[in-house]
């Protein structure tokens, strides 16, 4: 049986589109560090041509990992931060959960960038949330709530703790109270 945090494969294309939109908001940080180094860039183009249909699970899964290795190529905590979300949002072709460790590691890169904007963090999650579709909103319901499935990133991992747990905690508590058309909360 499946993780309930794979999610279906068109379901996995939805997130990957939003995955690889919060990851390529924070690649500037990584990128003005390591301007010759393009796997996070390649890692979020892959990660868009699998949500477009050009790519293959199967293709995606066995190269998800290049993106990560990047951040061993920066020092700044924002830029390791920034490589992470992008090796994240190249996870998701081979479990939907990775989605939401794109978008917390996108929010954790954002709130180091601006030690002087304590609300920088917050504010990168508000534009994530604005930024779901109603299609992507719904497949991300489908996720467990972090931690109470083991059987993937969702589970006790580094994704559970400090800063990208309390994210991930905050955007899926934000995808359980947004308004339906007739204004109850889902």
């Amino acid at each position: 049986m499946l993780s309930p945090q794979t999610l279906s494969e068109p379901d996995r294309r939805l997130v990957a589109s939003w995955a690889a939109d919060c990851a390529e908001r924070v690649l500037p940080l990584f990128e003005a560090e390591a301007p010759d180094d393009d796997r996070p860039r390649e890692g979020i183009a892959r990660t868009r041509a699998f949500a477009r249909g050009e790519l293959d699970a199967a293709g995606q899964i066995r190269i998800r990992f290049v993106a990560g290795r990047a951040a061993q190529a920066v020092s700044s905590p924002a830029a390791v931060a920034a490589a992470r979300a992008a090796a994240q949002a190249a996870g998701v072709a081979h479990m939907g959960a990775h989605a939401l460790g794109a978008a917390a590691y996108a929010a954790k890169a954002a709130g180091l960038a601006a030690p002087d904007r304590p609300e920088a963090l917050h504010d990168e999650i508000a534009w994530q949330l604005d930024h779901l579709t109603d299609e992507t909103r719904s497949a991300l319901l489908q996720l467990p709530l972090l931690g109470t499935d083991s059987a993937g990133p969702l589970g006790s991992g580094l994704l559970a703790s400090g800063v990208l747990g309390s994210t991930i905690r905050e955007i899926q508590a934000a995808l359980g109270d947004a308004p339906t058309p007739n204004g109850a909360a889902h």
